[in-house]
């Protein structure tokens, strides 16, 4: 018993001189407060913050049908996933933001495709850019418009919304005292046209379409913004290419070329717009209250006051007046291109009754105008035939419950109404034959469950 016992001791000291193996550190993940909340610092990195977020939305929509063969009702689901990386360096903030959407619609309200329609699946990278001290190059909402504005409606209004009018841009933006800053940049043109597509038919004697060629000069964007704890403003404009490349002959059975057919391409315009957008802060009416605008005007140019989609009307309605609405059309005697002129308002306001309950109220109103050679009346229809002067009105309201942070529940109403400058004619179905209507107006309602992380 002795010679174990001083055996035992004898290991036990020996131990005891060894180095003591120590487990691995751990590294917890720290917040980071220098950018606001949800930030936290990338393990292993002492300065770089990352926020990770997303959105998930659900949306009912109906629309009034003009036929039984109309999509009166609309499903949508999308998902939105977004990460933001800050640095802070000696040269000014560098930052990186990715935001992809996924959305899932079935059928397109008022689309006369019955049942034979299939859910829809679309992906879009919304924003991908780099920011470094004033630099910013990637995919970001145009500098055209204040990326203030609350746009807190369901259904669109007709302007320049920053909620979807995302382009690729390399820009430069000057930062001076008192939150005042000037922006300079070119952003690609390609998304800001507006061709000869859409449901025109026809064309009045004497046009011809605008068919878009390569692009070889991108936008010019500038704007002059003033931002403060009362809200912000901004003063904008853009300079914008339209080059036609022309129109190839018509080839007889045999090869040839038909008489009067065919025409070279005009020569290159370019259109441009001026806007002035801002949003106010209104607490003497109630926390949380506010109003905002955004006028444009343009020539040649539409889509910087919401155009983009080619048609005047209702969206994704086919049973009700859509009117095409390209940049320019094309004069044959000249062959010059004669542009459009167009000028937006929108504008709205928010009022919370208590802060979880909101109620907004929102509108546009947008003319578009053409050369006078570009429409002409039918002799045996009686319609408008090319693209006629048009007015869009659009006014709609919604109410909007946060229960808890990051949920929103809403329902919205929105009356839409189109003035085509003479009688249009409205290509039907069976069910709803051809029609020559003056204007038309439709109202859509929406439902709406969206959780915001």
């Amino acid at each position: 018993l002795l010679l174990g016992s001083g055996l035992a001791l004898s290991g036990a000291a020996h131990a005891a001189d060894l180095p003591a193996i120590g487990a691995a550190p751990v590294e917890y993940v720290r917040v980071c407060s220098a950018y606001g909340a949800g930030f936290f610092y990338v393990p292993g990195s002492t300065d770089t913050c990352l926020r990770v977020g997303g959105r998930v939305r659900a949306e009912l929509s109906s629309i009034e049908p003009v036929s039984r063969n109309d999509n009166a009702v609309r499903f949508r689901a999308r998902g939105r996933l977004n990460i933001d990386s800050r640095t802070a360096t000696a040269y000014g903030l560098l930052r990186a933001y990715i935001r992809y959407e996924i959305t899932q619609d079935t059928s397109g309200t008022g689309s006369s495709d019955g049942i034979l329609n299939q859910p829809v699946v679309n992906s879009n990278l919304a924003q991908a850019f780099v920011q470094f001290g004033g630099l910013t190059a990637g995919k970001v909402v145009t500098f055209f418009t204040d990326p203030d504005l609350p746009a807190p409606h369901f259904g669109d209004l007709r302007y320049n919304d920053p909620s979807i009018v995302n382009v690729t841009t390399f820009a430069y933006t000057f930062a001076f005292a008192e939150g005042l800053s000037a922006t300079i940049g070119v952003e690609d043109g390609l998304t800001r046209r507006a061709g000869d597509v859409g449901p025109v038919t026809a064309f009045a004697p004497g046009t011809d379409a605008l068919v878009y060629g390569g692009q070889t000069v991108p936008d010019l964007v500038g704007n002059l913004r003033w931002k403060g704890t009362w809200g912000s403003t901004q003063l904008a404009g853009a300079v914008h290419q339209i080059r036609d490349v022309g129109v190839p002959p018509t080839l007889d059975a045999g090869g040839g070329v038909i008489p009067g057919t065919g025409r070279l391409f005009a020569d290159t315009e370019y259109g441009w717009a001026v806007g002035f957008h801002g949003v106010v802060n209104l607490p003497v009416l109630g926390t949380g209250d506010s109003a905002w605008w955004s006028t444009a005007y343009t020539q040649g140019a539409l889509s910087y006051i919401g155009f983009n989609n080619l048609v005047a009307g209702p969206s994704a309605t086919a049973g009700l007046i859509s009117v095409g609405t390209p940049d320019a059309v094309v004069n044959v005697f000249t062959n010059e291109l004669e542009k459009a002129k167009g000028f937006s308002i929108a504008a709205g306001f928010t009022h919370y009754w208590t802060p979880t309950v909101q109620t907004n109220l929102f509108g546009s109103y947008a003319r578009i105008e053409y050369a006078r050679i570009a429409s002409a009346v039918d002799p045996v229809l009686g319609n408008v035939i090319g693209f006629p002067d048009v007015d869009e009105w659009r006014l709609g309201t919604n109410t909007i419950w946060t229960p808890v942070q990051g949920l929103d529940l809403g329902l919205e109403l929105l009356y839409i109404h189109v003035d085509p400058k003479g009688r249009v004619l409205t290509v039907g179905t069976p069910a709803a034959p051809v029609r020559l209507t003056s204007e038309d107006s439709a109202l859509e309602g929406r439902l709406r469950i969206q959780r915001d992380f």
